[in-house]
């Protein structure tokens, strides 16, 4: 079977990846250097199954600018091009999803689209009658960054957003290139699938937010965090997960999907979704105020990337925290061996690691490794585990 995915991010790599194992698959991306890499093999995100994939496996796996060349004779495309909330305009911008259905209706095609892309509750519904398509489902996709391709070989569910023989078609050719066995399948509403996908980030977020704002109560109080996360967490009911403190939650996902769930709740009661929302920037300048009493003449980023073995740093909290940061008059310089330029958001980047270090008077640090242990006395961190 042919299958066609548009936008080659986590998500869309990571299926291309799977189902390229026993279907032929054509991926679709405007970024002409990320499909070249894709057709040679190389992997253009850190991931390491996909990279081991591509090193070891045999794929019937090809990318292509072309989306008539992407499309054309697929059973099914997926879209999973990227969706970013417009926080001035107050809502989901999902002129990329628009665009690759635009391009499917063009054809004429006997296909059925896929979308994967984060998209607001009632939004399928909305553009099946914009569009006059009855060929469009959601269906939500439940990934960590660093570990798509695992978290599509070993999914915790398989969600589609129609109850049909096509949608039962697509869910066994997840199942069918997945290596765990008694998948959880559930068909519902398209409407019901994509709350599903927002509340549950939404729920990650508050997990988040909760342990973060544990952290803050006992760094004020002078209190050891760490005694009293371990207290919580051996209550099965809360279980020892998601609760390593750190200075926000970011990403692709959480930042974007708290705030269209908030949006989505407009006219029905609500306190809970708004506080989550706050907590994040509270958690923010909390922390930009710890640092600013260490009264710091140069402020080091020891990496934008919040996550570990992550080469993203797309929407991260410390990109936040040095905003507030820059609002106090100080130095700012980033260590960030990702990226390829001499300045971020008008702060110099340091391509050395004594340099960087040197020079800092304090080291903000999301997630400590082995090369801040020499020095220690310099770097403000909130994490206990060295995990995420």
């Amino acid at each position: 079977m042919k299958i066609a995915v548009a936008g080659t991010g986590y998500v869309g790599l990571s299926l291309a990846t799977l189902l390229s194992q026993k279907n032929e698959v054509v991926a679709l991306d405007i970024i002409p250097e990320k499909v070249e890499k894709i057709n040679k093999r190389i992997s253009p995100i850190r991931d390491k199954e996909i990279e081991d994939f591509f090193a070891k496996k045999k794929l019937d796996l090809n990318a292509t600018l072309d989306y008539k060349e992407a499309f054309q004779g697929a059973k099914y495309v997926i879209i999973s091009t990227p969706t970013n909330y417009d926080d001035e305009l107050n809502y989901f911008d999902t002129s990329t999803v628009e665009d690759i259905i635009e391009k499917v209706k063009s054809l004429r095609m006997d296909t059925t689209i896929i979308i994967k892309s984060t998209i607001p509750v009632g939004y399928t519904e909305s553009v099946r009658k914009k569009y006059g398509m009855e060929n469009i489902i959601f269906s939500p996709e439940f990934l960590r960054e660093g570990k798509a391709l695992y978290d599509n070989l070993f999914p915790s569910r398989i969600i589609i957003g129609e109850k049909s023989e096509r949608a039962i078609t697509f869910a066994n050719l997840l199942k069918d290139c997945a290596l765990k066995e008694d998948i959880p399948v559930l068909y519902m509403g398209s409407t019901e699938a994509e709350a599903v996908k927002l509340f549950a980030n939404t729920y990650l977020a508050l997990r988040v937010s909760y342990f973060n704002e544990l952290d803050t109560y006992s760094e004020i109080k002078g209190l050891n965090t760490k005694e009293i996360i371990e207290g919580i967490c051996l209550d099965p009911r809360i279980g020892n997960q998601y609760n390593n403190p750190s200075f926000g939650y970011g990403g692709y996902c959480l930042p974007k999907d708290t705030k269209q769930l908030l949006a989505n709740f407009n006219n029905v009661p609500q306190n809970l979704i708004r506080a989550i929302v706050r907590s994040n920037k509270t958690r923010k300048s909390h922390i930009a105020n710890m640092v600013m009493q260490r009264n710091p003449e140069v402020v080091g980023i020891y990496r934008l990337t919040m996550k570990t073995a992550s080469d993203n740093f797309r929407a991260s909290a410390i990109q936040g925290i040095i905003e507030k940061l820059k609002e106090e008059d100080v130095e700012i310089v980033i260590y960030e061996p990702t990226l390829k330029q001499v300045k971020f958001n008008g702060c110099k980047v340091i391509e050395s690691f004594e340099e960087f270090s040197s020079m800092s008077d304090v080291i903000l640090a999301n997630r400590l490794d082995d090369r801040l242990f020499s020095v220690k006395d310099k770097v403000y961190t909130r994490d206990l585990y060295s995990r995420d």
